[in-house]
């Protein structure tokens, strides 16, 4: 009997959230109590540290939209491609610095861990964060080793 060529797996698709569904950012919500709401746009973060949780979900939910519209005009790429391989697992939250209502940047430190064709990483990364127009924004982000 002659063996078949190994296939290669699919990816699977971007989760797909539900109002239900428990929020991939890691707080004890609902996604459509959490972070659904900003994705809709019928809420905006008021802190940084949300503004990055909502980012990270999007990157799990593959919401690209989201993503440019809540990046910085200055910093922001023309497109954005993901990687539909990539597998979210978890964000933990390390540090933030301001990025309250009453602040007008923020840094937030986390970690993200992920899996890419079968091999598991953590990205570790500090976000800075800034206002237009009074909406939290992603600026840029340093890798930490």
């Amino acid at each position: 009997m002659a063996s078949r060529p190994a296939r290669a797996r699919r990816a699977p698709a971007p989760e797909r959230l539900t109002a239900e569904t428990p929020c991939p950012c890691g707080l004890p919500a609902a996604y459509g109590e959490c972070c659904g709401r900003f994705h809709s746009g019928t809420a905006a973060a008021p802190t940084a540290e949300l503004l990055m949780r909502s980012r990270y979900t999007a990157f799990v939910a593959g919401d690209v939209p989201y993503l440019l519209r809540t990046w910085h005009p200055d910093t922001r790429p023309p497109t954005l491609e993901l990687d539909t391989r990539m597998v979210w697992e978890g964000l933990e939250i390390t540090d933030t610095t301001e990025g309250s209502a009453f602040h007008t940047t923020g840094t937030v430190t986390f970690r993200a861990r992920y899996r890419l064709r079968g091999q598991r990483g953590e990205l570790h990364e500090r976000s800075t964060f800034g206002r237009v127009d009074g909406a939290w924004v992603y600026i840029d982000g340093t890798f930490i080793e």
